[in-house]
């Protein structure tokens, strides 16, 4: 399998598929496909890990591409502006944010993932779930905004406001710590708590979430009044 990532903050991933080659993705991702690529609903796993999966924000069926009389191409796209990025779950899984997962090699293996902190689960801006990306080949993740990837040594630490991280390696320690003082919790914008993440591994953190996007763009939105 070959792929390009394009585009600025709406961006496309441009999967090339050789004959026999197998390609998944989330329901309503793809937005073209070349005219020898075919498309499939199927509950992979069965109902039970179907149903697991719509926990995590993703779909009950997922989209299976198939090529037929050589190569193929499909691309696929986020349901927000923001970016699309490729990691490679072979070297170790990684823990997503609810709905962070686009597409995928079959290989790889989306589970549902819970805090495994009491503070996690209350405050930390994702909720109870998580997404669990294992198994072998390249998975790409979308979200909301830009994309920094910061790749943390062994006992360094960031600290992220709530619900600004995208996603971690799974050898990243996750937890919630206070903001601060009283008056920094309640004039900071941030809340009462900030996602603490520490090393080793990679994090991805988003400059801007879709509930951001949707305050932002709110008071622009036509009412009844005018």
């Amino acid at each position: 399998m070959k792929y390009t990532i394009t585009g600025d903050n709406l961006q496309f991933v441009n999967v090339e598929l050789e004959s026999g080659e197998e390609f998944n993705s989330v329901a309503g991702a793809m937005v073209y496909m070349t005219g020898n690529v075919r498309m499939e609903s199927k509950m992979e796993g069965g109902f039970i890990s179907g149903l697991k999966r719509t926990l995590t924000g993703s779909s009950l069926f997922l989209l299976k591409y198939r090529t037929e009389g050589g190569k193929g191409v499909v691309g696929l796209g986020g349901k927000v502006p923001g970016k699309i990025l490729d990691i490679d779950v072979g070297k170790g899984a990684w823990l997503v944010q609810k709905s962070g997962y686009l597409c995928s090699e079959p290989t790889v293996n989306q589970e549902l993932a819970l805090q495994k902190k009491i503070g996690s689960m209350m405050f930390g801006g994702e909720g109870l779930i998580l997404q669990r990306i294992s198994g072998t080949g390249t998975a790409f993740i979308a979200a909301c905004g830009d994309l920094n990837v910061v790749d943390l040594a062994l006992g360094q630490q960031y600290k992220v406001s709530s619900a600004n991280a995208v996603a971690w390696e799974e050898s990243v320690k996750y937890d919630i710590s206070a903001a601060g003082g009283v008056k920094t919790a309640l004039f900071g914008g941030e809340g009462l708590f900030i996602t603490t993440l520490t090393g080793p591994g990679k994090i991805v953190i988003q400059s801007m979430t879709e509930g951001d996007l949707a305050m932002a763009l709110y008071p622009h939105m036509p009412s009844s009044n005018n």
